[in-house]
């Protein structure tokens, strides 16, 4: 690929994950090797049913369940902070080791604002990725560091939502 540049999806709209979905089967339709690290976010998700479908494309694992952070006690803050620390640092290692293209950290934004990640950890590493590494990152409000670090930044901004309805998320739909 070249220079590897830098994405966010980023906004308070339905479609991050998505559309880091759709860009890591773009890849991995012409033949780039893949990393899809998620944060946040647990085993039951159907995006993750999709990507294990594409062959070769690596997808790190995730807890069969986990709590939203604002509901964590003290104890399991502390633990969702080291394994976050741990699979930031991991996918950039593992990312080379495997000689991949495109490194893809769903919901990176998330683990920042809810104190899971570093953002000294997680930029530095961005700064210091290897020269060809496309990196895809998600979430809702990306710290100002980050925007101007990206070289694509792709707003999905909310205008309606059925969650406004107090329709709660749907199988298949929402996740």
């Amino acid at each position: 690929m070249g220079n590897g540049l830098i994405h966010i999806y980023c906004g308070d709209g339905k479609g991050k994950t998505t559309a880091a979905v759709g860009l890591a089967a773009r890849a991995w339709g012409r033949g780039k090797r893949v990393l899809f690290v998620q944060f946040l976010k647990s085993e039951d998700s159907g995006e993750r049913e999709a990507l294990r479908a594409l062959n070769g494309l690596i997808l790190t694992e995730c807890p069969q369940r986990i709590k939203f952070t604002f509901a964590m006690s003290p104890e399991e803050m502390r633990q969702c902070r080291a394994d976050s620390a741990k699979l930031l640092e991991g996918a950039f290692r593992r990312a080379e080791q495997e000689k991949c293209d495109l490194l893809i950290l769903d919901e990176l934004f998330g683990a920042l604002s809810a104190g899971a990640v570093e953002k000294k950890q997680a930029l530095s590493l961005l700064k210091a990725k290897p020269d060809g590494l496309e990196v895809a990152l998600t979430g809702r409000d990306p710290d100002p560091e980050f925007l101007e670090l990206a070289d694509y930044v792709s707003e999905i901004c909310k205008r309606k939502h059925p969650f406004d309805r107090e329709i709660p998320a749907r199988e298949g739909i929402e996740y």
